[in-house]
């Protein structure tokens, strides 16, 4: 069983804020050939500030790949390459990482197995109420131990799960003096990374200092790389045209756009890493009392809608329809929409279930029309309130009575996790790496005890994830997309578009991981 979430408020507002949906990574394609700058500044955009620099924090993780390590790394293609670890290995119960020899703090103190495992351990604590942490780390108790004398750390869990490797491998790791001051962690960087924070000033910018004596980056990446910058610089540039601007200008360096502000980067002589992405993952309120707890509703409704039509809203006319859950590049990702999407005809299949219409009036049952409160927000993404509008005019068409509602962040995560007053929420996917990362959405309590504010009941998803936990990495794949599919043909739940997103860069070259995350130490800048 899968354990106890974090607070239900924050884990819920992180998952409904996650704009920024993931994909395969990549090395930029540049035209640059000019030589690099020996010991240079990098100034990066950031759309949002950093109020903690905690790399357990809700905030602190999207900064962290750059002054702490993990024990894996993720290379550009998916693939595992070592870290603070040379060598791993894992199965569904237990995980065992071999580290590199050699690996120093910021503050200089050697890293030893006993501060790795003690690191995982406060992570994982659920009384730390660390929301960062929670987002990588398994979704079930783990207990790490260290051997010092062969370099060794080893988890075990209290129940299957598959990805070892790739939650507990990937979590940065927090230094003893860090662990002891945990407070400070929030301006200050306490890790094994390739550069320490020494410049934090309230809304940015934000600088860090490259450590000459590292060589334990990804598959042993060091930073005495010509190119690679004595500084990186990073600013808050919350608008994507701005920071477009500012690419096509110099005023930064690298930054990533998403939306129409992408066209006007095109043939500009830009590093482009290009990202996959979904938008729009939608939701029908399955709690007992509402309309949409009828399966039939719910399929009637999801096939009157013109997916094609939606997709070009949400991503401004270059989408297709999304084919899963997650972004391509996904572990487990598959082509799985089509052929499992309900297809039958939308009238005939409402009135089969007793739902009549008549003349120029609403579709009834026992005389209780058919009513939906459909919400979103624009805190999700520009584009998300134009595919509301248009799931509601084409509902209406069918016979509905649509109350469309556009709410604040806030009172959407109200709708969503504390009052359930909703019938259809069309929000962002929280873009998992991993399909595990869907799990607490698509089963098991609702609030306030767990995330699953939709009221999802699928008998058949919950038996083949129960299977897909027992599988090691990869192995479990099929019945993963085997739960997927039951989700479509169920209509739980709805992706509306796959895109594309990118990371820029003028005057510098990179490479990328999931969901458009710069590898610090493939970063070169050239004159």
């Amino acid at each position: 069983m899968l354990r106890r979430t974090p607070p239900v408020a924050l884990a819920a507002a992180l998952a409904a804020a996650a704009v920024a949906l993931g994909g395969c990574g990549g090395v930029t394609t540049s035209s640059t050939t000019t030589p690099p700058v020996i010991r240079g500044t990098v100034r990066i955009a950031a759309s949002s500030e950093t109020p903690s620099f905690d790399p357990y924090s809700a905030f602190g993780a999207s900064q962290a790949r750059y002054a702490y390590d993990s024990l894996v790394n993720l290379a550009p293609d998916g693939t595992l390459v070592s870290g603070l670890a040379t060598s791993w290995r894992a199965t569904a119960t237990t995980a065992g990482f071999t580290l590199r020899p050699g690996v120093t703090c910021s503050d200089g103190t050697a890293l030893t197995a006993s501060a790795v495992a003690r690191s995982l351990t406060y992570a994982g604590d659920l009384a730390n109420q660390l929301a960062g942490a929670q987002t990588v780390l398994p979704n079930v108790p783990f207990e790490a131990n260290a051997d010092d004398r062969t370099g060794t750390v080893s988890v075990t869990t209290a129940a299957p799960f598959p990805f070892l490797t790739r939650t507990v491998g990937l979590l940065p790791v927090v230094c003893p003096a860090g662990l002891g001051r945990p407070h400070a962690l929030d301006r200050a960087t306490e890790g094994t990374g390739p550069y320490v924070l020494t410049r934090y000033t309230p809304g940015g910018p934000y600088e860090f200092t490259v450590r000459d004596d590292y060589s334990w980056g990804p598959a042993g990446a060091t930073t005495r790389e010509p190119g690679l910058p004595a500084r990186i610089v990073v600013s808050v540039v919350p608008q994507a045209s701005t920071a477009a601007n500012l690419l096509l200008t110099g005023g930064i360096d690298i930054a990533g756009v998403s939306g129409p502000d992408r066209a006007r980067l095109t043939g500009r002589g830009l590093s482009t890493s290009d990202v996959a992405t979904v938008v729009g993952l939608t939701f029908f309120n399955q709690r007992p009392g509402r309309t949409l707890r009828d399966r039939a509703v719910r399929r009637a409704l999801v096939s009157a809608l013109d997916r094609q039509g939606l997709a070009n809203v949400a991503v401004g006319g270059t989408g297709s329809p999304a084919t899963d859950f997650g972004a391509e590049g996904a572990v487990c990702h598959a082509d799985l929409a089509d052929a499992n999407l309900p297809t039958r005809d939308a009238t005939r299949a409402l009135r089969a279930a007793g739902w009549a219409r008549s003349a120029g009036g609403p579709l009834a049952k026992n005389g209780r029309p058919l009513r939906l409160r459909l919400i979103t927000s624009p805190d999700l993404g520009p584009t998300l309130v134009s595919v509301a509008e248009l799931m509601a005019r084409e509902w209406t068409a069918l016979g509905a009575e649509v109350d469309l509602v556009t709410e604040s962040l806030p009172a959407l995560v109200n709708a969503m996790y504390q009052s359930g007053d909703f019938d259809v929420v069309v929000g962002s996917t929280p873009g998992f790496a991993l399909p595990v990362g869907f799990v607490p959405f698509f089963s098991g309590p609702a609030p306030a005890r767990g995330l699953n504010f939709a009221g999802v009941a699928n008998p058949e998803y919950d038996a083949l994830v129960a299977e897909a936990l027992r599988a090691t990495d990869t192995t479990g794949c099929g019945s993963w997309n085997r739960a997927s599919a039951a989700l479509f043909r169920s209509a739980d739940a709805l992706p509306i578009a796959q895109g594309r997103s990118g990371v820029y860069g003028h005057r510098t070259t990179f490479a990328t991981t999931f969901g458009g995350q710069i590898v610090p130490t493939s970063i070169r800048l050239h004159q």
